[in-house]
């Protein structure tokens, strides 16, 4: 049935299919028909000190400001990371700036952080009914010199900090100029240790702990990796999410999109992200917790990533191209594993 819904949306630009279906599932939640097929799926596993009722999550980017966290609770996520969030609204790069390459079960986004900011991002999450681990994806906002992005970070880690599960820090979209900067020694310990002075004053001052994770980008040499697993360990950070989108076009170079800018997502992503997760998992040595992400479409591509090191993995884009059927499909292998 997926097949032909995909079919009729596929004929629409790929960002208004995306608020088409969306609007449409938020009218099915209205009227309480998505109860008739909410259905949870527990396999509770416990990562950076938090509960997941199951380990397979949604990426950031599905839903930006949080406007569909019961309609992806009901599909059966075991945690929902929101966002990216800065903390002023913006409207993110220009459009057209999102692209199907069907070929290949592949995205390409240039969305540049469009979002409705922070505190109104915080708003639609209080107004929200769910049970799956909340995760709030954070960043800078694009006028924000990278000199400054510290800033930005913390003002949104200190809103986000108590209603949020865990935090991630995004360092590596590669639609926001110089922000993959921050994935240097230099910029990388500043941001850190600023972050983890905050950890330590907010758990005081509001008796909870939250974890905050970094994500990385795919195209990162090992050398870069070596200094990224080292901070994270010399400073404790929580966990890890690898990976972002690529800029590399090798994959795709017979499509018609594949000179367009932006961040490239779906099956060409897989095995670039599953390298970089593979190595920094030997690197970290268990110390910091890794949710894989990055071409995920299958329980065979899932347990790739468990195999490489995943404690939790996230889908997006695999979700598009699959339907709801590719969690029940994970979440099925899973249990058959056992």
């Amino acid at each position: 049935m997926y097949i032909f819904l995909r079919k009729i949306l596929f004929l629409f630009d790929p960002e208004i299919a995306h608020h088409l279906v969306f609007n449409f599932l938020k009218f099915l939640n209205k009227i309480k028909f998505l109860d008739l097929f909410y259905k949870e799926k527990h396999d509770t596993k416990m990562v950076f000190g938090l509960n997941f009722k199951n380990c397979i999550g949604v990426a950031a980017g599905l839903d930006k400001n949080g406007d569909y966290i019961e309609i992806l609770d009901k599909f059966g996520f075991g945690f929902i990371e929101i966002g990216t969030v800065t903390p002023r609204p913006q409207k993110g790069n220009s459009k057209p700036r999102l692209f199907r390459i069907v070929e290949q079960d592949a995205l390409i986004n240039r969305f540049g952080f469009n979002n409705e900011g922070i505190d109104k991002v915080l708003e639609n999450i209080k107004k929200s009914n769910y049970s799956a681990i909340l995760g709030i994806n954070i960043g800078k906002n694009f006028d924000t010199e990278i000199n400054h992005a510290v800033d930005d970070y913390l003002i949104c880690f200190r809103k986000a900090y108590k209603i949020a599960d865990y935090i991630s820090v995004n360092i590596s979209s590669p639609n926001t100029k110089y922000l993959r900067d921050l994935q240097s020694e230099e910029h990388l310990n500043l941001l850190i240790k600023h972050l983890k002075a905050e950890q330590s004053k907010l758990k005081k001052l509001h008796q909870k702990y939250t974890p905050f994770l970094v994500k990385i980008s795919p195209d990162l040499e090992p050398i870069n990796l070596d200094v990224i697993c080292k901070t994270l360990i010399e400073n404790n950070v929580d966990g890890i999410i690898a990976t972002n989108t690529t800029i590399d076009r090798q994959d795709i170079l017979s499509s018609k999109y594949h000179q367009e800018a932006g961040g490239l997502s779906g099956t060409p992503l897989k095995d670039k992200s599953t390298l970089v997760l593979k190595y920094i998992s030997k690197k970290l040595q268990g110390k910091v917790s890794i949710i894989g992400v990055g071409g995920i479409s299958s329980y065979e591509d899932a347990k790739e990533k468990f195999d490489s090191g995943a404690d939790l993995i996230q889908i997006y884009t695999g979700l598009i191209y699959k339907g709801l059927g590719l969690i029940d499909e994970i979440y099925r292998g899973i249990q058959q594993e056992k």
